[in-house]
């Protein structure tokens, strides 16, 4: 069975609006005002930057981490 690689799953852009579309689909279904929805639809955009940002800076920091013990 192959493993899903979640850290790589999560820190794609396409994820973030994946979900920020089924959100705000939900929202509209149960007739959530456009104010709502677009404060709705930016923190979710900027929970992803910064998840994107930390996994980033986490694997550049192991990589360099790995590097270091290579020498």
């Amino acid at each position: 069975m192959k493993r899903i690689d979640w850290r790589r799953k999560i820190s794609s852009r396409k994820f973030w609006a994946a979900v920020s579309g089924v959100v705000i689909s939900v929202m509209i279904i149960f007739g959530a005002d456009s104010g709502s929805q677009e404060r709705i639809a930016g923190a979710i955009t900027s929970t992803g930057v910064l998840v994107t940002y930390i996994l980033a800076e986490g694997s550049t920091d192991k990589a360099a981490l790995d590097n270091s013990d290579d020498e």
